[in-house]
């Protein structure tokens, strides 16, 4: 069996870390999102919301473990995070005036 190069590790390094802490703090936003803009009575947005952010912290590792690089991955969820949060920021300026 080859070994593992020291290079190889910390890609699985960052992409396991990409899938756990920005995959966590995606879902949160998007929960949160969900929960603002879903046209349901505020307990059914964010009972819908919750349970969703299951599927989506799941397809977020999914997502992180096929792309095809760590940068990839990484951007892509920064990015996402980026869109969601100006999304609600926007929401939350239009509903303060």
């Amino acid at each position: 069996m080859a070994a593992l190069t020291p290079s190889y590790r910390l890609s699985v390094a960052a992409r396991a870390l990409a899938a756990i802490v920005g995959g966590y703090a995606l879902t949160a936003l998007a929960s949160f999102a969900m929960a603002i803009f879903l046209p349901l009575s505020r307990a059914e947005a964010s009972m819908t919301a919750t349970l969703s952010s299951f599927l989506i912290y799941a397809c977020v590792v999914i997502w992180v473990f096929a792309a095809r690089t760590t940068w990839r991955a990484w951007a892509g969820i920064v990015g996402s995070m980026i869109v969601l949060g100006a999304l609600v920021w926007l929401q939350r300026q239009v509903a303060a005036s």
